[in-house]
């Protein structure tokens, strides 16, 4: 079961960011630089091709459905975004085998901008995970960015990591929220079922956006697990034991998190040896993710001092 913000055609949550962008487009000042920001699993990929669709439909049969906030499956400009054929669409992410979008990307990406279009239609480019983006991709970024051609807009997609401020000062932000009981909405009504029937209420309380939720979700189904009985130390044993987050890029993100969550919410202020422990683990993780260090090493040294200490 997976949940691409491309697949999904309802948009459960995010109505009024919604209208307020594409009542900008209807009278003509949405600008054409836009910065989704917000926690990772919140929705805002998702957000960005209802406003896609909504752009793209126009004017085309079974156009976007914007009183019930839905994409029409049988729609034209919906089916090429799917099949990767349209040519007024382009999508810009991390590739699965990198950890990093790269110069090239951005490269065919200018390439693409300046061969013309089909139709009259506004060209849209939607870069996810732009913190990935590498020194050298940002920069070439930058000067599409700051005199695009006519007719061409972007979504910048940021799940609340640091960007450079040149980046930054370029778009116009907006910032997407849900607070915990939304969040709980959007995930009970995405999974037709109440979370609290599926996990238990220590990582329902900490993975507080949907998306977060729906990947527990997935970990439980993949691997045949009971997250309503599991605690998290068993669930950081068993995915660091079985060395899972060396094959799925969901998983490897999932580790740290958990991890992170164990060293805030287990132990104790008063215990200064604990404390040193914490800061220790959580710098090595800052510096694992930052300069691309040996992960297993790091999880096999939390697993020896940490679960088994």
């Amino acid at each position: 079961m997976k949940l691409e913000p491309a697949n999904q055609i309802r948009l459960f949550s995010h109505k009024e960011q919604f209208e307020s962008l594409t009542k900008l487009y209807s009278k003509k000042k949405l600008p054409n630089k836009i910065l989704f920001s917000g926690e990772k699993g919140i929705g805002k990929c998702t957000l960005a091709y209802h406003v896609i669709n909504y752009i793209l439909s126009l004017g085309e049969e079974n156009s976007y459905d914007d009183k019930n906030l839905q994409i029409n499956s049988e729609n034209k400009s919906f089916k090429l975004v799917q099949n990767k054929s349209s040519s007024n669409f382009i999508l810009i992410d991390v590739s699965i085998d990198k950890k990093n979008i790269d110069i090239d990307q951005i490269r065919n990406l200018i390439a693409s901008l300046n061969k013309s279009c089909f139709n009259n239609k506004p060209r849209i480019v939607l870069i996810d995970n732009i913190e990935l983006l590498n020194l050298n991709s940002v920069n070439a970024l930058l000067k599409i960015l700051e005199e695009p051609n006519d007719n061409i807009n972007f979504i910048l997609i940021n799940s609340n990591k640091k960007i450079l401020p040149t980046l930054k000062s370029r778009c116009l932000n907006f910032k997407i929220q849900l607070n915990f009981k939304q969040s709980i909405n959007t995930i009970n009504k995405i999974l037709n079922n109440d979370i609290y029937n599926l996990l238990n209420i220590d990582l329902i309380n900490h993975y507080n956006t949907p998306g977060q939720l729906f990947n527990l979700i997935n970990l439980q189904n993949q691997f045949d697990l009971n997250l309503k009985e599991m605690n998290l130390k068993d669930l950081i044993f068993f995915i660091i034991k079985n060395k899972h987050y060396k094959k799925d890029f969901i998983i490897n993100e999932l580790i740290y998190s958990l991890i992170e969550f164990y060293l805030r919410s287990k132990i104790s202020v008063d215990d200064i040896s604990l404390i040193n422990i914490k800061d220790y683990f959580l710098k090595k993780i800052n510096d694992t993710k930052k300069f691309n260090l040996d992960e297993e090493t790091l999880l096999m040294e939390f697993e020896d001092k940490v679960l088994n200490g």
